[in-house]
């Protein structure tokens, strides 16, 4: 018997969803409504009779449509992937009604989300609460982002190594992905959602054999409202010097070429860095990693390439240093010291005698020979960070000088990103219609689809 997702949702009476209070504000006051937080069945048997409930039980589905999103939207990210494949009606709710995206995208943010990735390549959401216990809570584990369900299917890639997909950065729910290594021909770059398996491959300039490296970048305009792809293109002359190049190329609007904005220096680690700070994204200089630091700004409304003034104490070379958005401040991190972390904070943009050393990070007992690297401010001002050995993260409390393990991913190369979740659709990222777009939960009969429906640990 093929399996079917059910025109009629699964009754509150079916032992099967494990249901809890759920309070939300309506026009009348404040509700309290019973809805589905978990699922004892993680594939819900081919056998079910949902279609012969009896005509007089009611459902969830009985309340009005306003009063069922916003209930929707107040819940956690793993919730809402269990709720998208219910029912048919619930699907096209959380995936194409404006409504509810609106209303997502409006609800206050007060904890946050971190894209993990393992093994170079990206594997994990990771939604964090005031409380996050992921050794003891089940239902707090990472979800884990399959390439049927969430992540561009490897028919699409270019790659031998289809298995590889580096994230390059992301902006308002979308993130660009890798695949591939940069010095070869074969490689791709796609925008993806993978909240709602939705993406697209970039259309990438035909190759040069001149080309020794490239650098991908992503960022937003909040101008324009438009996204851009950046490459930084590393061309090698014979019996000249190294030329690198910036290129940017706007979704939805250059469908041909990319454009030429002039000379810049490559980055340091092999990326463009997601620090971006009053519309302008930052990296730091990899020509001369070893000398003084150097730090280098891309406007991406006027694409104007410019440096800016590193701090005049800052002694460590770029190799030991990195850039982060912290608290709309552009921040620099000295791991220099295996005993000490310094962060300097530009207190206001682009005035170099505002670079300030306000935080001296002693390793604690426990972390010894760990450099972390901070990723965002969250709950009561504390820094979230990643150990620069492994994927453990740990939450910094300034006040009162405490490290606080939170999570630990096993496995090389492994990175921690921060990700604003939007169930926003692909095209609106590209700015129109799409004729290469691909959807992942195209196929609603594939069984695949039930898999999210209880969240899986590390």
């Amino acid at each position: 018997m093929e399996p079917e997702l059910f025109d009629a949702p699964i009754s509150v009476s079916d032992s099967r969803l494990n249901w809890g209070f759920v309070e939300s504000e309506t026009k009348n006051g404040t509700g309290v409504f019973y809805v589905p937080t978990s699922v004892s069945d993680s594939r819900l048997s081919l056998n079910c009779d949902c279609r012969r409930r009896r005509i007089n039980e009611v459902t969830i589905m009985d309340l009005p449509a306003a009063i069922m999103v916003e209930i929707l939207t107040k819940l956690p990210i793993n919730m809402i992937f269990r709720c998208k494949f219910v029912c048919k009606s619930w699907y096209k709710l959380i995936t194409s009604d404006p409504l509810f995206v609106n209303m997502y995208d409006a609800r206050p943010r007060k904890f946050p989300c971190i894209l993990l990735s393992k093994n170079y390549t990206v594997c994990y959401l990771l939604e964090l609460g005031a409380d996050y216990d992921y050794t003891s809570q089940r239902i707090n584990r990472p979800i884990i982002l399959d390439r049927n369900l969430h992540l561009p299917h490897p028919v699409d890639l270019v790659s031998e190594d289809k298995a590889n997909l580096t994230l390059i950065g992301s902006c308002n729910g979308f993130i660009c992905l890798l695949n591939g290594e940069t010095h070869v021909v074969n490689h791709s770059v796609c925008i993806s959602n993978p909240l709602l398996g939705e993406y697209f491959k970039v259309k990438l300039p035909e190759w040069e054999k001149l080309i020794r490296h490239i650098h991908y970048g992503f960022c937003f305009s909040e101008a324009s409202g438009q996204y851009k792809v950046l490459r930084l293109v590393t061309r090698k002359f014979r019996g000249r010097p190294d030329v690198t190049e910036l290129e940017v190329y706007t979704l939805g609007v250059d469908e041909r070429n990319w454009r030429n904005v002039g000379k810049a220096p490559k980055p340091v680690r092999g990326k463009l860095s997601n620090a971006t700070v009053n519309g302008t994204t930052h990296w730091l200089d990899g020509e001369n990693f070893q000398n003084r630091a150097s730090i280098y700004s891309f406007n991406i409304a006027t694409e104007e390439v410019k440096s800016l003034t590193a701090p005049s104490g800052l002694k460590s070379p770029s190799l030991h240093l990195m850039l982060a958005e912290l608290g709309n401040c552009l921040c620099l991190s000295d791991n220099s010291s295996f005993h000490y972390m310094d962060i300097w904070w530009m207190k206001e943009y682009e005035i170099a005698e505002s670079w300030t050393r306000d935080l001296i990070l002693v390793v604690l007992p426990g972390f010894h020979g760990h450099r972390f690297m901070p990723i965002i401010i969250w709950k009561d001002g504390e820094i979230l960070m990643q150990s620069e050995l492994d994927l453990q993260l740990v939450s910094f409390n300034p006040k009162e000088q405490i490290f606080r393990n939170v999570v630990n991913v096993y496995g090389s190369g492994t990175e921690a990103t921060r990700y604003i979740p939007s169930f926003l659709l692909a095209q609106d990222c590209h700015g129109g219609q799409l004729s290469n777009l691909k959807c992942l939960s195209e196929d609603l009969d594939s069984l695949e689809y039930f898999f999210c429906l209880t969240p899986s640990g590390i």
